[in-house]
């Protein structure tokens, strides 16, 4: 099978443009990935593309939590809870390297969202629905427990807590597995290409007019259904395909601010309401804390929306209101991320209150568009779709494709035994790594950061580049080498945001690295001077707005 290894940009729009696709996705996020990935294991042809890189929208911009949505149980909404709550064990055993079970601690006050009683009972309810193994069910704590737990928790008003698991994630990098699965199994997936309009035959939508953002190049891709997955842009596309009637989209906002733990020392996850009634998170992760999110009514431009004053107030209030003893201010956030939930408008309904079901439907022309959803559920939204469209194809005279194949589909890097055998995996590659040069703990972590193509990274520093890195420390280098061939990171943005998340975890890392790494970049593929710099001055503006401003 071809991944992204075999083929460069040239290769695949080549390919792209000469053949005809049973499916053509738009929008390269979590839902595209994942539709790609079921669609090419059914037996379907399958192309892709997105306009921006790889999971850069609000797949790299969540709460980086494969979660059930335990407040979505106090708005009623079982459906969504029982769904989604059943995919976090799928996720997590198809890709143990990028999906983490987290133990959640929720505690209760006189006075808050949740009292004893409904946190027991909701809580029970939440097991239930989700389907929860008997290890991971939840646990009601007395005041003293919980405050062992978490001794920086608010201890006024305190009645106690529960203990529950959810699952921390690396959304991006979930993303980019579930898309380099999708391709290793002969999918075609091209990021920086825009689709700029649609070709018609006989009034139905067969295909895109397309631009190569990199190159410059235009070509056409033929696909005998098109799915609309490009998430906040889902009007936008409908709009050129005269079709945005009926049910449309409402941006929502949401952000989350990185802290030092040397300032923040959190130890234990905690999901906590607010003085108005929302609930927040804090996570620990990487030596770091942090906190999100809120849920605004966004109306400005989708690409890039940043973290205004008022967002960290509200997240460093709210941080204050349940760590009273920490007195965090603005100037403790070392980084941060802002979010657009692409949500479907509900006459009446405020920004936390809209629904997160996603919806699929189909305009006149065709075109089939998918809104709505949770990272948690990409699966099933994918397996929806999917269904829908071999239906479609079957009913055309093609197929027959094969039933959903994703239950129990490890996704790239997650072939390593499921969780059960992931512990001993990561022992065995820890001792290759090593024995490629590397430290102890850099072997660890990179054998936990890329599973199953841990050895292929390892292997990433040698061969006729590796002169040109010699300003890079081996560690780096392999990650550097290994996002450019084989995860098509195409610009410093691609590798220090979505391919290592160093730009929101690992801020000095960044800056410490970053100039080697363009130098690196620009020498492998042959930028002018001009392109550098235009790379260069995208990383620093993105480096400036990930730190919220004080005034």
């Amino acid at each position: 099978m071809t991944g992204f290894a075999e083929m460069n940009r040239t290769d695949a729009i080549t390919a792209m443009s000469k053949e005809n696709f049973d499916l053509l996705i738009i929008g390269g996020g979590i839902t595209g990935a994942g539709i790609a990935l079921d669609a090419v294991t059914r037996g379907m042809k399958v192309a892709l593309v997105e306009m921006q890189d790889f999971a850069a929208g609000t797949s790299s911009r969540s709460t980086k939590l494969v979660h059930g949505g335990l407040r979505y149980l106090k708005q009623m909404q079982i459906d969504v809870v029982a769904e989604v709550g059943k995919e976090r064990a799928i996720v997590y055993e198809n890709g143990p390297h990028v999906t983490t079970p987290e133990w959640m601690l929720l505690p209760f006050y006189e006075g808050g969202t949740f009292g004893k009683f409904m946190t027991s009972i909701g809580l029970r309810v939440y097991d239930f629905l989700a389907g929860v193994k008997r290890s991971e069910r939840r646990v009601m704590l007395s005041k003293e427990k919980t405050l062992s737990k978490e001794p920086l928790l608010k201890k006024e008003g305190m009645l106690g807590g529960g203990y529950y698991v959810e699952y921390r994630t690396d959304d991006a990098r979930l993303t980019i597995e579930v898309m380099k699965e999708a391709v290793k199994n002969g999918a075609l997936a091209i990021n920086y290409v825009k689709a700029n309009s649609f070709i018609y035959k006989d009034g139905k939508v067969c295909g895109i007019q397309a631009k190569d953002l990199i190159g410059g190049s235009d070509f056409t891709i033929h696909g005998a259904k098109v799915v609309n997955a490009t998430g906040p842009w889902v009007d936008q596309l409908r709009e050129k395909d005269q079709s945005r009637q009926g049910k449309v989209l409402q941006h929502t906002k949401g952000i989350h601010l990185v802290i030092d733990q040397s300032r923040f020392p959190l130890k234990q996850a905690i999901y906590f309401d607010t003085p108005d009634g929302r609930m927040v998170f804090a996570i620990p992760r990487d030596g770091k804390a942090y906190v999100g999110t809120t849920d605004t009514v966004y109306k400005e431009e989708l690409a890039n929306p940043i973290i205004e004053k008022e967002d960290a107030e509200y997240v460093i209030k709210a941080i204050n209101y349940m760590f009273s003893d920490l007195d965090i201010t603005i100037d403790d956030v070392e980084s941060g991320w802002a979010g657009i939930r692409p949500l479907i408008f509900q006459e009446g309904k405020s920004a936390s209150e809209i629904s997160r079901k996603d919806e699929i439907w189909q305009s006149n022309s065709g075109l089939i568009t998918i809104a709505g959803g949770k990272l948690t559920g990409y699966r099933k939204m994918a397996e929806n779709v999917v269904d829908l469209t071999a239906t479609l194809l079957h009913n055309e005279g093609k197929g027959p494709f094969k039933a959903c194949q994703t239950v129990r589909m490890p996704i790239s890097g997650g072939h390593v035994g499921g969780s059960a055998g992931y512990p001993a995996f990561v022992q065995r590659m820890t001792e290759v790594g090593m024995r490629h040069g590397l430290t102890q703990a850099d072997a660890v972590r990179l054998s936990h950061m890329y599973g199953s193509n841990a050895e292929r990274l390892f292997q990433h520093t040698e061969g006729s580049e590796q002169s040109l890195g010699n300003n890079l420390p081996m560690e780096v280098l392999m990650q550097l080498n290994y996002a450019m061939k084989e995860e098509m990171a195409v610009t410093p943005a691609d590798f220090f945001i979505r391919r290592t998340g160093a730009l929101f975890f690992h801020m000095d890392w960044v800056k410490k690295y970053k100039a080697p790494v363009i130098e690196y970049m620009s020498k492998v593929n042959g930028w002018t001077e001009v392109e550098q710099q235009i790379y260069t001055q995208e990383l620093d503006q993105l480096i400036t707005e990930a730190k919220p401003a004080a005034g």
